[in-house]
């Protein structure tokens, strides 16, 4: 039978903890300590872990996956509540406010369990958020996440910059960078592949707007109801996965290359043991400084004068 995973102590902090320690090849001495969190109640405020687990939110449920999944799997959330027979098996297109593209996004990136490869304009969704938070501070899970720097005052960004700080998320297999597109226009990108199966993509932000406000369940309307004119396309076609997930990749790999050029250098923290050698090599620096210099024992030989010969008469 399996061994349950046990969560680390709880975080008094943040509400999302590391499911399980980073990955134990990383010197812990090596990592600098991060700053004491400055932001941590704005962040507990604004996020709760889900109360129970429902049919499109399965976090924390391991026997979950993403390994059998089928688009017909997402019928429920249309307004139909089926597919038509002549449906695609490699792509569909979802309507916001037609249909719950809420909890399509959720069903997906819960059942998320080996990588998630994101690039996303509008971040404004605590609900996604949280699941991705948790997925984050899994080592098993690896993720690349690529925001717009336009967007990076909200405070879903600023969760990201204050976990990280907190927990390193290197150290869990989890990248994220603000940035533009190579150009430096806006990273417009809307999309993920999650593990390798299945990517979304299209004008949907993550907002309550971009998404649509579902406030009578399983239907539009309601009071507050409101819905952009958005779509979010869900594709399992193969050749589209792989050539989706190498754009988000170099995507990822261009804002990050803008963030390094704008970063100040920061001081390298060293373990004990190369600390000790920059210490004895600059004190052997500082005694042949002092050192008197060594007196040449060879001295100039005085210069030969010329002799002029005498002739005999």
């Amino acid at each position: 039978m399996a061994t349950k995973k046990s969560r680390t102590p709880a975080d008094p902090d943040l509400p999302f903890q590391p499911l399980v320690p980073a990955r134990p090849f990383l010197d812990p001495q090596a990592i600098a300590a991060p700053p004491p969190p400055g932001t941590t109640a704005e962040v507990q405020k604004a996020y709760a872990k889900p109360d129970v687990q429902s049919q499109s939110n399965v976090t924390g449920d391991p026997k979950q996956n993403l390994q059998t999944f089928k688009l017909t799997d997402l019928a429920l959330f249309t307004k139909e509540g089926t597919f038509s027979s002549t449906a695609s098996n490699d792509v569909h297109l979802f309507f916001v406010g037609r249909d719950d593209v809420h909890d399509i996004l959720k069903y997906i990136l819960s059942r998320v369990t080996v990588s998630l490869y994101l690039n996303m304009f509008g971040f404004d969704d605590s609900e996604l958020n949280n699941i991705l938070m948790e997925k984050a501070l899994n080592p098993a899970v690896t993720m690349l996440i690529t925001l717009d720097l336009s967007q990076a005052g909200g405070v879903h960004e600023k969760a990201l910059l204050d976990a990280d700080q907190k927990y390193n998320l290197a150290a869990y297999n989890t990248h994220f960078v603000i940035g533009q597109s190579a150009t430096h226009q806006i990273s417009h990108t809307k999309g993920f592949v999650a593990d390798g199966r299945v990517a979304a993509e299209g004008s949907t932000n993550w907002s309550a707007g971009g998404e649509g406000t579902f406030v009578v369940n399983g239907q539009p309307g309601g009071a507050g109801y409101k819905a952009q004119n958005n779509t979010q396309s869900v594709i399992t076609d193969r050749d589209t996965i792989i050539r989706f997930q190498t754009e988000l990749i170099a995507e990822h790999m261009i804002a990050q290359s803008q963030a390094v050029k704008k970063a100040p250098a920061q001081p390298l923290t060293l373990t004990p043991a190369t600390a000790a050698l920059q210490q004895a090599a600059a004190t052997r620096a500082t005694a042949a400084k002092k050192a008197p210099a060594k007196k040449s024992a060879a001295r100039k030989a005085p210069a030969k004068k010329s002799v002029a010969k005498k002739t005999t008469p």
